[in-house]
């Protein structure tokens, strides 16, 4: 398959007003979107959403504007989570849903990701396919004629369907009752969906970073920065905190006293249970090459296996479709509950570890316990551009040196973000200081070998 030069692994996405993040260049996506997705015999019918960023006022109006152009019309969200976008393209039976959001990204940035009607996002060759036609003199002859163009309107009542249909994720038979819950909406997309879910159900909210003005998404908040989240649970006597992130479709939790819970603790978390239970389709969890060596020993010891993908939540559905497993995610709190949802979904996921709490009685300090985490070093690095890791001898040599010395106890990855300008070195073993001068080696060679 030829490289995709727009799409990376999470859509497009770059700095607001800059190339490719431009209005020409969206509303020529928007009508791409339009021309490729068009189902025949019916009318065509595209979701758009959104986070909460400055930008995403200009880039809505701008894909709505292409395809609308395209004879298409389209039913806009408002700011919602990514999942409850994919949730509303699937139950409104819509060809397909566009989601407006840089994620974890601060605000200056922003991005379009794309799922087809039944609310998966697309693969990479139909992604290829709308790169191509953007930049093809074809894409004009699809236009609609003057009679024919479709029209925009807005969904009123998105986020009270969303938060219905994450409730009922949560056990009919348990309520959150006498749960004090700190929940960091990261100033994002789930600002005002995520305190809604959980106070529904029955706990005491303390909102954190629910606030957006446009330029505070990802501020110091949610869950790249969970220190605000930990030190509300403490301060408050909270039983747990839930931090989201720009577009909610990733979580991070700290426990009663404070302590981080990331993505992989969570996945060991209900893995063991699905697995005790026989609800872990094929025993088989599902995750990324990021993901800790802890975790894997876990799922071993509790008599099942885990499975590695390249980093990426898409790629990791896309395992789990194939070979029909049910759960998945990424260290970084990308957690698919395919049972209930067709990407990440950091509130669902949050409910699915407070059921887990509620039914058995135990705080979460206790029941992250599953997992025992091998040390592990992660260094980001900018680079001025992305030379093919093989041919950079000295850092081949450098990862090599450090595999021998490591043996079974550890491993190294060295990659680049498919999202940003950077280079990750993450390495595991025994000695966390050790592994730490190690990484911040290997990622200076990197960077030297990257200058331009």
């Amino acid at each position: 398959m030829a490289e995709r030069r727009l799409f990376g692994t999470d859509g497009v996405r770059g700095v607001a007003n800059l190339d490719p993040m431009t209005g020409d260049t969206v509303m020529r996506l928007g009508m791409a979107v339009a021309a490729r997705l068009k189902q025949p015999g019916r009318h065509t019918r595209i979701v758009i959403g959104k986070d909460t960023r400055l930008s995403g006022y200009m880039f809505e109006t701008a894909l709505a504007s292409g395809i609308v152009s395209m004879g298409a019309d389209v039913w806009l969200t408002g700011p919602l989570p990514t999942p409850g976008i994919a949730f509303i393209t699937a139950s409104m039976r819509c060809d397909a849903g566009v989601v407006i959001s840089a994620s974890h990204n601060p605000y200056e940035d922003n991005g379009i990701k794309l799922f087809a009607r039944d609310g998966y996002k697309l693969p990479d060759e139909v992604e290829l396919e709308i790169e191509k036609l953007m930049s093809s003199p074809e894409l004009t002859a699809h236009r609609a004629t003057s009679a024919d163009i479709g029209y925009s309107r807005k969904i009123e009542d998105s986020r009270g369907r969303y938060v219905v249909y994450c409730k009922a994720t949560f056990p009919a038979d348990l309520t959150l009752d006498g749960l004090t819950v700190v929940v960091d909406g990261a100033n994002g997309a789930g600002y005002r969906v995520g305190p809604s879910v959980f106070e529904e159900l029955g706990a005491r909210v303390i909102q954190l970073h629910c606030n957006p003005n446009g330029k505070n998404i990802n501020d110091k908040a949610g869950a790249l920065s969970p220190e605000a989240m930990c030190a509300a649970v403490r301060k408050h006597g909270a039983h747990v905190g839930v931090a989201l992130d720009g577009d909610a479709d990733r979580l991070v939790l700290c426990d009663e006293h404070g302590q981080v819970v990331d993505g992989d603790a969570v996945m060991a978390l209900c893995a063991t249970r699905m697995l005790a239970e026989d609800r872990l389709s094929k025993r088989t969890l599902v995750a990324t090459v990021m993901s800790n060596i802890g975790l894997e020993r876990a799922i071993r010891d509790a008599g099942g296996q885990l499975v590695r993908t390249q980093v990426g939540d898409r790629y990791v559905v896309e395992e789990m479709r194939k070979h029909g497993y049910n759960l998945g995610g990424e260290q970084s709190g990308h957690l698919v509950f395919l049972d209930h949802a067709t990407t990440g979904d950091g509130i669902v996921a949050a409910l699915r570890v407070l059921a887990v709490m509620v039914r058995e009685g135990r705080p979460l300090s206790e029941l992250a316990r599953v997992m025992t985490r091998t040390p592990q070093v992660l260094v980001n690095v900018k680079v001025d551009r992305k030379r093919p890791l093989d041919e950079l001898v000295d850092v081949v040599r450098m990862i090599k040196v450090v595999e021998t010395e490591l043996g079974c106890d550890g491993r190294v990855l060295v990659r680049y973000s498919g999202t940003e300008a950077k280079a990750r070195v993450m390495i595991e073993g025994p000695d966390e200081s050790r592994i730490k001068a190690q990484a911040e080696e290997i990622a200076a060679a990197l960077v030297s070998a990257c200058r331009v």
